[in-house]
């Protein structure tokens, strides 16, 4: 999606865009607010606009994949059956707008072209155990850490949250930096050290079967440490270098890929009060787990302005995949029903126990299969519900009749969504500059693989002409 550049916009100009998207963020709050299972239960559709239901009723899913794809044309006579309402291509119009762009200044990534599940970027040894969307991540994360650190003098990488290591290992045996990597669950770490013999088993092995390959420094697996970080304290372990620097003090680091929550917060307070942090590369995810208050706002300037609130529904919504769904629509499957089902479901949930309120329902599969009765019954018996209440089944069939106005609200929450993640970002990056450091937001993974694609760049020194050499995709 096109959107907006951070790189492009002074100090003044993020500002102005945070204002601009309280705005427009508590103009619509009402469709963001809204929890799509109490879709019947609050008579969701009617609290749309008339024209807009004249113009949505009936769409079938490829044209609402349309207004998510902001590339496309605006709707008009011979695509539809009518002409838009100017408020709803306003709407589409401002949630394209004022939204970060995700898209990276590389293509869609040719490293899946001979094979969708190997990059053909990574060698075999670094691509084992990892799926295709966390192979495209460590390898644009890797890569963008290694110019940075080369950029400004790091001695150390602090990997933390680790997990299993995937990002750590490839930083550390394949691109030869030094990294420390920080996991707070124990068995993940042992996991992890399991890997990293692994990965040098065959690195081995490798250049045993290939003697002209020369490694011309010694390797150095990842520093794995147990340790949950507080969001609200410093972490000590996290400062520890793992040797003494020739020169001077340790110059770190730090990067999380999809940092949970306040783990992408902790990162950002840690790059602010420690001197020997100097750079920063976060990736953030989960922002429905942020703290509130603690985790958003944490500018000055977002806090002062009306309207600045987004509670767990928006940050919860902001973490959806918009370009995964607009495909959903676009090959119009019936998994597309499963919003249908669920909110039908929800009817008789509060007919049965009205105190029972968004219960949550355990997957159940192959829900396209299903009749709309036969969900139901399982979906009672997972909360907790007599599967044998009686139905009123035609009522359940007159909602299921009206499944694809489910899916077009659906999908006006989800074309809003970005404009929140926007907000929480443009938030952290104002809190840096406040502060005096020098802060981005760049676009590093294809969104297609990796919806959360947005890394946050900062360091204590103007970032310059490296911004350029930092988004380019390496030959």
């Amino acid at each position: 999606m096109p959107g907006i550049s951070a790189r492009g916009l002074s100090h003044e100009g993020r500002r102005q865009l945070a204002v601009n998207l309280t705005r427009v963020l508590a103009l619509y709050r009402s469709i963001l607010d809204a929890y799509i299972i109490e879709f019947f239960t609050d008579n969701l559709w009617d609290t749309l606009p008339c024209s807009w239901q004249e113009a949505l009723d009936g769409l079938n899913p490829p044209q609402l994949a349309t207004m998510l794809e902001s590339h496309k044309v605006f709707p008009g006579l011979g695509l539809y059956r009518s002409v838009w309402p100017l408020t709803l291509l306003a709407l589409k119009s401002t949630a394209c707008a004022l939204a970060f762009t995700r898209t990276p200044g590389f293509q869609t990534p040719s490293e899946f072209l001979e094979n969708p599940s190997q990059s053909s970027r990574l060698t075999a040894p670094f691509r084992k155990h990892v799926r295709p969307k966390k192979q495209h991540e460590i390898r644009r994360l890797g890569e963008l850490v290694k110019k940075l650190s080369d950029f400004t003098g790091c001695t150390q990488v602090v990997d933390v949250g680790s997990g299993q290591g995937h990002l750590s290992r490839f930083m550390a045996l394949g691109l030869g930096l030094m990294v420390k990597s920080i996991e707070g669950d124990q068995r993940l770490v042992e996991r992890a050290q399991r890997l990293d013999q692994e990965l040098l088993q065959a690195l081995e092995k490798e250049e045993k079967r290939n003697p002209q390959v020369v490694q011309t420094s010694p390797r150095h697996s990842p520093h794995h440490v147990v340790r949950w970080v507080d969001p609200t304290a410093l972490c000590e372990e996290l400062l520890l270098p793992l040797e003494n620097p020739c020169q001077g003090r340790a110059r770190l680091l730090l990067t999380g890929l999809h940092a949970c929550g306040d783990l992408s917060v902790a990162l950002l307070r840690h790059f602010s009060c420690c001197p020997e942090v100097v750079a920063l590369a976060s990736v953030g995810c989960c922002y429905m787990k942020l703290s509130d208050p603690g985790g958003y706002p944490l500018s000055q300037w977002v806090a002062g302005l009306p309207g600045y609130e987004l509670p767990y529904r928006l940050r919860e919504g902001a973490c959806h995949a918009l370009e995964e769904y607009a495909e959903r629509l676009q090959k119009a499957g019936p998994g597309l029903r499963t919003h249908c089902y669920r909110a039908a479901l929800e009817t008789v949930i509060r007919r049965a126990r009205p105190e029972l309120r968004r219960p949550g329902v355990q997957g159940i599969p192959r829900v396209h299969e299903l009749k709309i009765e036969e969900y139901v019954q399982r979906g009672l018996q997972r909360v907790g519900l007599d599967p044998q209440l009686p139905l009123n089944l035609a009522a359940l069939q007159a909602h299921q009749a009206q499944e694809n106005r489910v899916v077009a609200f659906f999908s006006l929450a989800l074309l809003l969504a970005p404009l929140v993640e926007t907000l929480i970002l443009l938030d952290r990056l104002l809190y840096l500059q406040e502060q005096g450091f020098h802060a981005e937001l760049l676009p590093i993974f294809s969104p297609e693989l990796s919806p959360r694609n947005l890394v946050l760049v900062a360091t204590k020194m103007p970032l310059g002409q490296a911004l350029s050499i930092l988004e380019t995709e390496d030959s």
